[in-house]
């Protein structure tokens, strides 16, 4: 008889059970499938990169490559446009502000020139941006001048936050606007704006607001009529002084101060004219009396 032959197992080896295992796992498959042929073709460039030749000749190609890719037509910038400003202004910016055209737009710092830009007094901001038409664009928002400052330097146009914009040779130039006088007067251009606002009654006689003691206003009129405004609410208390005005005709007076430091008490100063009548006055009547 023939001996009998033991029947195969079918089952894989305890070594190939572990290896399809491994095969299954995500992580096995990226490095057979990814891992491994990156790393055989990162050799032979570590290889080449090794030698200092052939890294000088790859970063000459890449600037060559970057440079070819940053004076292409479409990223040169051909023209400057200044938008919002003066033509007097805008031509002044234009030749102050250091911008060398043509030049690409990957070679110019926006943020640099808006920098420059915003740096001049008349500049309350500058926004840049370049255009398809290959220009650079800057949009202007100049300062507006609202006051009229003099102080010991001379005379200065400030915008409504008190921003000295540019120097007056003459009051003349702009008698269109209001005047203010005094140390650290420009540094309260808002409230003095406001005051000039609550005077509108007294306009045409109104000459300009002085800054006293860098804390409080006096409002200047003609015949050398001067109201002494206190450091608190001042807009308010010359409120009040309109007021007795239109009720008693007080301005209209031989008044030289109307004192209103006081909230208490007003004060009233003659003028010297006044002064001399009341005291003739006085005399004439102390002598009718004896």
């Amino acid at each position: 008889m023939w001996p009998l032959r033991r029947a195969r197992d079918p089952s894989p080896s305890r070594l190939a059970y572990r290896l399809q295992r491994l095969w299954l796992t995500p992580f096995m498959r990226v490095l057979v499938r990814i891992g491994l042929p990156a790393a055989a073709l990162a050799v032979p460039v570590a290889m080449h990169v090794v030698d200092a030749d052939n890294r000088a000749a790859i970063a000459g190609q890449a600037a060559d490559l970057r440079r070819a890719i940053e004076e292409r037509p479409e990223f040169m910038v051909e023209e400057l446009r200044i938008e919002g400003a003066d033509r007097a202004v805008g031509n002044a910016l234009a030749a102050a502000v250091a911008v060398d055209l043509p030049a690409s737009s990957f070679h110019l710092d926006l943020e640099a020139l808006r920098t420059q830009f915003e740096a001049f007094d008349v500049v309350r901001r500058a926004d840049l941006r370049i255009t398809s038409d290959r220009e650079l664009s800057v949009t202007i928002r100049q300062r507006e001048p609202a006051l009229v400052w003099r102080d010991r330097e001379g005379l200065f146009l400030v915008d409504p936050e008190g921003h000295a914009i540019a120097r007056l040779d003459s009051r003349t130039e702009r008698a269109d606007l209001p005047l203010i006088a005094g140390d650290g007067a420009a540094d309260h251009a808002g409230e003095a704006l406001e005051l000039f606002a609550a005077s509108e009654p007294l306009t045409e006689r109104l000459r300009g607001l002085v800054r006293v003691g860098e804390r409080r206003w006096d409002v200047m009129l003609d015949r050398d009529q001067r109201i002494r405004l206190p450091a608190e609410e001042p807009v308010r208390a010359l409120e009040r002084a309109i007021a007795a005005d239109r009720a008693r005709d007080l301005l209209a007076r031989d008044v030289a101060d109307l004192d209103l430091r006081l909230p208490e008490r007003a004060t009233v100063r003659l003028t010297a004219d006044a002064q001399d009548h009341m005291r003739q006055m006085r005399r004439l009547n102390s002598g009718e009396s004896n």
